[in-house]
């Protein structure tokens, strides 16, 4: 019931466009849907319970190759400054510098952000993108990020976005992703992205699954939709 009535929270317009991505964050999943099929599935890790990741839906315009790491206004004084206190060769050891009163982290090996990122502009500054911790995606439970979607597949979705654009062959992308000069390149077609939150989902096949509801959101609406 509760899943039912997330469904009619969905756009029929979504499924309506050519390509779409679509993350569940219960399952710890994207798919990367072209020409009504599943393109790309990838395991991806989310907000753990402190950072939610909030549904809402977004447009990915840019792809952006070897990018600074911006550090959140957060992460800044309750993890950075922290260390910076305890070492203050703290920013020099992460490849890390000021940027006025911020702190952002240059492109390369260290970098939280790894090779790549995708960029959908939302309120909330979420966005997916590499990540050098590729072991959390052999955890069934993958909810340890800070708010951002990690993707164990960036490179593989990079292509697929572009395998289309004249301007991109794989082995620009490659080298775009080890340049460690960080390219954002804006998208021809803007690629509609939609954050779901299903604990229980029916498969092509007719498969049921059933997911843990990682936030505690299923008793809340099943209470508000027993009470309407």
């Amino acid at each position: 019931m509760v899943n039912m009535e997330r469904c009619r929270w969905l756009s029929p317009s979504l499924i309506e466009n050519e390509q779409y991505i679509v993350v569940n964050i219960p399952s710890f999943t994207l798919t990367y849907f072209k020409d009504s099929k599943p393109a790309l599935i990838s395991k991806v890790v989310v907000g753990k319970s402190l950072n939610k990741i909030v549904v809402f839906s977004g447009q990915m315009s840019q792809v952006i190759f070897s990018p600074y790491w911006n550090v959140p206004p957060s992460i800044l004084r309750k993890e950075i400054l922290p260390a910076i206190a305890k070492n203050s060769n703290y920013l020099a050891k992460n490849d890390m510098g000021w940027v006025g009163n911020r702190v952002r982290q240059r492109p390369g090996p260290q970098n939280a952000l790894d090779k790549v990122k995708f960029i959908f502009p939302n309120s909330h500054i979420i966005f997916m993108h590499d990540t050098p911790a590729k072991s959390l995606f052999d955890k069934e439970r993958r909810a340890f990020s800070h708010g951002c979607i990690r993707l164990e597949k960036p490179r593989e979705l990079a292509i697929k976005i572009l395998e289309d654009d004249e301007n991109w062959t794989v082995e620009k992308i490659d080298a775009a992703m080890n340049r460690e000069v960080e390219k954002t390149y804006n998208l021809k077609t803007k690629i509609p992205v939609y954050i779901g939150y299903f604990t229980s989902w029916v498969d092509r096949e007719g498969e049921v699954y059933f997911y843990d509801d990682i936030y505690g959101h299923d008793a809340r609406l099943l209470e508000t939709l027993l009470t309407d």
